[in-house]
């Protein structure tokens, strides 16, 4: 996927817009709102509250611009947590493109830039330590062909949306993660097609309708039962 555009998003954060797709890599009314209420907020910080534990690995569907595990980074080193975290991206984006993305700058995190860019440099196909519980594993692969090797706390379903990607949203897909997920894992997308919600019922998640972020207004959070 060539030729990027960049996009001021409405919170001043960037977000990356694909010509071929028509198609953003996060919501145009604020990448990192929308970033902080579903993968953060309704995801991990819910899933520590519920369980009142210190870590959790989490499976993120779609690694593009980095944005979720810097939050994850940010959080984990302010909040003392451990995380693990694994994520699948089949096209990655070029340092060039990487490098122009204002994330780090907006939430002003301690070393919040040295961080990004090491999420960046991190090699893929291998573990990285980011801070020393934070452990960090992208994998260039679809998430097609993946096959997990452990079962994981949290899946961010972050793909691109199903009128843009429809193979990432079948019901294949969404029983790999269910499988990848251990009991009571969390899944959370900002995804609230009918289609969805009753493919994840079927598989055997307990699905909540709930409010999205700015310009959404829902999103998802399955749980395995």
């Amino acid at each position: 996927m060539s030729d990027k555009r960049l996009v001021v998003t409405d919170d001043g954060s960037h977000t990356l817009y694909i010509p071929e797709l028509n198609e953003t890599y996060h919501s145009t009314h604020g990448a990192i709102q929308e970033s902080k209420h579903i993968f953060m907020e309704m995801g991990l910080l819910y899933f520590l509250e519920r369980e009142k534990i210190e870590e959790a690995s989490i499976l993120e569907i779609g690694f593009g611009t980095g944005l979720n595990a810097l939050l994850c980074v940010l959080f984990a080193k302010a909040e003392n947590k451990s995380i693990h975290y694994e994520s699948l991206e089949a096209f990655p984006l070029s340092e060039e493109e990487t490098s122009k993305l204002n994330y780090a700058q907006i939430l002003e995190g301690e070393n919040s830039t040295g961080i990004f860019q090491q999420i960046h440099a991190s090699p893929w196909n291998e573990q990285s330590r980011i801070l020393p519980k934070f452990e960090l594993f992208k994998h260039e692969i679809k998430v097609q062909d993946y096959s997990a090797k452990e079962k994981f706390d949290i899946c961010f379903f972050d793909a691109f949306a199903p009128s843009k990607q429809p193979e990432m949203w079948e019901v294949d897909v969404l029983k790999k993660v269910w499988n990848a997920l251990k009991i009571h894992g969390v899944f959370v997308t900002y995804c609230a097609k009918g289609q969805l919600k009753r493919d994840l019922k079927s598989i055997g998640f307990e699905v909540e309708s709930l409010p999205g972020p700015p310009g959404k207004m829902q999103m998802v959070r399955a749980t395995k039962i």
